[in-house]
């Protein structure tokens, strides 16, 4: 459980780093991307171990046994599916002890027909999502020689059902916006309680859904970015944040988006939050790349056999790093899946036969062909 734990606390703050980079509307998985990191780590050598054990937030010696505890506890949750696979080029050879340590029945081989190994991959994408992701986010090419990918689902529903109606906000970013509107009314005052955090007030909402499943809704004050309230919103749930409790906000503006008032009655009547949120439908795309500081990829992309000799002694460059992901909030509950894949391709020089002239330059005709051999529109 403690190992759990620490992979709970290790992905947290991976969401909250990714958080700090999000501009505007989005969705991402952390969870999606650390065990693919911790397996590379586990393999690693150098600034890459280095690097990629920093963006994992554990020692590179403990991560492989992390992840694969923490794909385990995923998929032991009602409602939650986690799933990892690895493709392998013919010529790839992966170390037999690197290969054990991930999850039974992982690793796959590539065939060469792109056509037919890239349906592969996208029907492995959409199996293991229920469907919402349909195609592997990374596109196979011929000098593919790894793809190492993660998919997970979840789904659960609301133990009290919203309303569903009309919304048009009357001030914020969506004003004069018609949208699908949610309401429902409880008694129970503390699903709601505000935070006062260095970067201003963040309300939080707990959702409580089936299977011990809860989701949290957070809003912040208006001139908050989305990811700063993403980011203070782990610290609540980290419980490194102190929440004042519906029951116990003061009468008036109690923070972003709450008001406690009074309301005349003919009768007595117990306290009641009413709760007024929108309905959300989003995908998304992420180029892992482009933050490869973030993710600890950065010394892994120049093809060096250094790099990963606990994995292969060929080199595996780190080309592709992508995620695409889908969420759903609706009245009956929420679901959401993501797939994530690295892709390593060989470098020119891996293509090039070892006969070379005497003054070392490679002649034209040992170079091995680089146009792909079948029909136009192969994949």
């Amino acid at each position: 459980m403690q190992a759990v734990d620490e992979v709970v606390d290790a992905v947290n703050g991976l969401t909250a780093r990714w958080a700090e980079r999000v501009e505007g509307g989005t969705v991402f998985s952390a969870a999606g991307v650390w065990p693919l990191l911790a397996f590379l780590a586990d393999g690693a050598s150098g600034e890459a171990r280095a690097q990629l054990a920093e963006a994992v937030g554990l020692p590179a010696e403990r991560v492989a046994q992390a992840a694969r505890e923490g794909l385990v506890a995923l998929g032991g949750l009602r409602g939650v599916d986690a799933a990892l696979g690895l493709w392998t080029g013919r010529k790839m050879k992966v170390r037999k002890e690197w290969a054990a340590g991930l999850p039974p029945h992982a690793h796959r081989k590539l065939t060469g027909w792109l056509t037919y190994d890239q349906k592969a991959l996208d029907a492995w994408a959409a199996e293991q999502t229920g469907g919402r992701v349909q195609r592997m986010p990374v596109q196979l090419s011929r000098d593919t020689t790894v793809v190492l990918a993660s998919a997970l689902a979840l789904e659960t529903r609301w133990i009290r059902p919203f309303t569903a109606d009309w919304a048009c906000p009357r001030s914020g970013p969506w004003e004069n916006r018609e949208l699908a509107g949610l309401s429902r009314t409880t008694a129970l005052l503390d699903r709601v309680g505000v935070a006062d955090t260095p970067d201003g007030q963040i309300t939080d909402l707990r959702v409580v859904g089936t299977g011990g499943m809860d989701v949290h809704l957070l809003l912040g004050e208006e001139h908050m970015p989305a990811g700063q309230v993403l980011k203070a919103g782990m610290e609540i749930n980290a419980g490194r944040q102190r929440v004042v409790p519906g029951s116990r906000l003061p009468h008036g503006e109690a923070g972003p988006g709450v008001s406690v008032v009074e309301v005349p009655t003919l009768r007595p009547a117990p306290p009641t939050l009413h709760v007024s949120t929108v309905a959300f439908d989003m995908v998304d795309k992420h180029n892992l790349m482009a933050h490869a500081d973030l993710f600890g990829l950065g010394p892994t992309s120049d093809g060096s056999e250094e790099h990963f000799p606990g994995i292969s002694d060929r080199p595996m460059p780190i080309r592709s790093a992508r995620q695409s992901i889908a969420a759903a909030f609706t009245d009956k509950g929420f679901e959401a899946a993501a797939v994530t894949a690295l892709a390593a391709r060989e470098t020119s020089g891996d293509r090039l036969t070892a006969r070379q002239t005497a003054d070392g330059s490679l002649r034209g005709r040992d170079r091995i062909p680089t146009v792909p051999r079948w029909a136009p529109g192969a994949l």
